[in-house]
């Protein structure tokens, strides 16, 4: 029997220490989990291997959502420290119009009748209210702090065309109030625009001119405008923020002859905002973001800790990477979407950027 035991513990490999580490840090995050449970020699090995070896990296996740009823949606994720897309179980959603994204972290879907929303790692947690006051299509929405923000979109409201309301998440009311500054009136469609927030704030850029304002939603005042528009040859950037700070992506040249597409970092003083040159992307990643179609009138950007997803709405299979390490070097590289192919081609996309750890895995299981 002790011979049997002893054979057993010969042929079983054992790992611990620096070799375990080492191995773990080759396993996808998503597959992390059961090794945690090995152990809490194992467990410790993971934690270890994600805060030294392979560290954790913010997911971009890619929601569709069928065109016809029942409008079912399935949901995508990219894990950039892993190279590799997992699909992920989600609960039916409620239906309650077509599934929009906004700054990276907020889903939301609105209606005449009601609004619903999600702002968790991976949206399995949705929350329903009743509609804004004001009907509008194509608004501006997001989250900062604990209200929600809805602003512009096409729609009449007395005298006044650009209503603004902010729903607290504390109360569960609306509430209206000073529209958006008079400047950003014929860009009041989210498609002109671009949404980036903080804990504070809400900031607003008008894609083509780069003029753009920040909104305060606790002492409700509109601040600016700033001129974040990097030169006259760029005919379109977007704004986001990437190792928290603010970020301007540009494209230069025209839509039908795009020759560049840099990254600026948005330094802003006591009376003036400065941009600093931070990267260009590679001639070929920009090629692949153009695909094949002749023109690339704007970019989307979706960005969580220190990794930028860009990629062109009209064009979306190619993903392009912008990782900003240490010294804000700019690491650049792209990843083929592979929820795009010719079966859901006609499907709606959203796009989202979460940063993904364990627990959260654990939550979805």
């Amino acid at each position: 029997m002790e011979e049997e035991k002893k054979l057993e513990s010969e042929e079983a490999p054992i790992f611990h220490g620096d070799v375990l580490e080492a191995v773990l840090s080759r396993v996808p995050l998503i597959d992390l989990l059961p090794a945690c449970q090995v152990s809490k020699a194992w467990e410790s090995a993971v934690v270890s291997c994600l805060r030294h070896l392979n560290p954790i990296k913010p997911w971009l996740i890619v929601h569709t959502q069928t065109t016809r009823h029942p409008y079912a949606t399935t949901m995508h994720a990219y894990d950039p420290r892993s190279d590799l897309w997992v699909e992920i179980e989600q609960p039916p959603i409620k239906h309650v119009s077509v599934l929009r994204s906004s700054h990276s972290t907020l889903l939301y879907m609105q209606s005449p009748f009601k609004f619903a929303f999600s702002f968790d790692p991976l949206h399995l947690m949705w929350h329903l209210a009743d509609a804004p006051i004001a009907w509008r299509t194509d608004p501006i929405v997001a989250l900062v702090g604990q209200h929600i923000v809805v602003a512009g979109g096409a729609c009449d409201f007395g005298d006044d065309p650009l209503p603004m309301e902010t729903y607290d998440l504390r109360t569960g009311t609306w509430e209206t109030y000073k529209s958006m500054p008079s400047i950003l009136k014929d860009s009041a469609a989210s498609t002109s625009l671009s949404i980036a927030v903080d804990e504070q704030r809400m900031y607003v850029t008008e894609k083509t001119s780069g003029v753009t304002h920040s909104f305060d939603p606790s002492t409700k005042t509109w601040h600016g405008p700033y001129n974040l528009r990097p030169g006259t040859n760029v005919f379109s950037s977007v704004i986001g923020f990437v190792n928290d700070r603010m970020v301007v992506v540009g494209l230069i040249g025209d839509a039908e002859n795009v020759k560049g597409v840099k990254l600026w970092e948005v330094s802003k003083g006591t009376e003036t905002v400065e941009l600093r040159e931070m990267g260009e992307m590679p001639k070929e990643l920009v090629e692949k973001l153009k695909g094949k179609s002749p023109r690339l009138p704007f970019i989307a950007m979706t960005s969580m800790g220190n990794l930028a997803y860009l990629h062109s709405p009209s064009e979306p299979g190619e993903l392009i990477l912008c990782e900003v390490t240490d010294g804000a070097k700019c690491m650049w590289g792209s990843v083929r979407n592979v929820v795009v192919n010719e079966v859901n081609r006609m499907q709606t996309l959203a796009f989202t950027c979460s940063n993904v750890g364990l627990g959260d895995i654990c939550r979805r299981r």
